[in-house]
C-alpha cells in the first residue's frame, strides 16, 4: 500500500524521512577512574549504608603504613630494614590523610558534575578521608625523639620530630569508639560542618567531613586520655 497521501493542492508527497536521535556519548565522557576513587574503589555502590562502609575503609587505612612496612622488611631489608623502614609508621599517616583529601576533592567534585548533584549518596570517599582523620587525630600522640646513638645502624645521627606515633592503632576499642565518634558528628554535622556543605563542588562534599572528624578526633583523644 502506497503510504502517501494527497495534499490539498492534489498532489502526492512523502512522508518526512526520519531524523536519526543523536548518539548518546555519556558512556565516552564517563569519567571511570574519578568515579572509582569517588565511590572508594566501589563501596559507595553499595544499596544500603554506603557511607557506613566507607567509614570502615577509613578505620582499615589506619593499618596501611604497618603494612608497607612489614612489607618493606620481609621483601627488601629483612632485619636491617627496620631502622629505615620505621620512618613509614612516622609520616605515612600524616602524607595518607594529605593524599586522600586531595584525591577526595578532585574525585568528588567530578563526580559530582558527571551525576548532576550537590552532594551524591555514591560519593563516599568523604567518610574515608574524615574516618581517617578521626583516627589521625584522636590515636597519634607527638613526640621528639633523638638517636642516642648517633651513627649506628639505624643511620639516624640527627634530632627528628616524630609527627604522630599510633600506640593505640591495635586496641579494638579506640577504633570502635572512633568509628561510632564520627559517624554521629557525621550525621550531627554540628557548626560549621553544615555550613561547609555550601562550598563549590568537591570542597562542599568533603569539608563537612573533614569537620566532622575533628570533632570525633578530639572527642576519642580525650576519651583516651581519661583512660576509658
Amino acid at each position: 500500500m502506497n503510504e502517501s497521501t494527497d495534499s490539498p493542492q492534489g498532489t502526492t508527497s512523502a512522508a518526512p524521512p526520519r531524523v536519526p536521535a543523536p548518539e548518546d556519548k555519556s558512556s565516552a565522557r564517563r569519567p571511570r577512574f574519578s568515579l572509582f576513587l569517588a565511590t572508594a574503589c566501589g563501596l559507595g555502590y553499595i544499596p544500603k549504608a554506603p557511607g557506613t562502609f566507607g567509614s570502615l575503609a577509613g578505620l582499615a587505612l589506619i593499618y596501611l603504613p604497618w603494612a608497607a612496612l612489614i612489607f618493606a622488611v620481609l621483601a627488601w631489608g629483612g632485619v636491617g630494614f627496620w631502622g629505615q623502614g620505621v620512618y613509614v609508621l612516622l609520616y605515612a599517616p600524616e602524607l595518607i590523610a594529605l593524599l586522600t583529601a586531595a584525591i577526595g576533592v578532585w574525585s568528588a567534585g567530578r563526580a559530582s558534575s558527571f551525576w548532576r548533584e550537590k552532594d551524591p549518596q555514591r560519593v563516599v570517599i568523604d567518610e574515608v578521608s574524615g574516618q581517617h582523620l578521626t583516627l589521625l587525630l584522636g590515636m597519634s600522640v607527638p613526640v621528639w625523639w633523638k638517636d642516642a646513638n648517633p651513627g649506628a645502624s639505624s643511620g639516624v645521627n640527627v634530632s627528628l620530630p616524630w609527627i604522630s606515633l599510633h600506640f593505640a592503632a591495635l586496641n579494638w576499642k579506640y577504633l570502635l569508639l572512633g568509628f561510632i565518634l564520627f559517624r554521629v558528628f557525621d550525621i550531627w554535622k554540628p557548626f560549621p560542618a553544615r555550613q561547609a556543605e555550601s562550598l563549590p563542588g568537591g570542597w562542599g562534599i568533603m569539608a563537612d567531613d573533614w569537620i566532622a572528624g575533628i570533632y570525633a578526633g578530639i572527642g576519642l583523644w580525650i576519651a583516651r586520655a581519661a583512660g576509658l
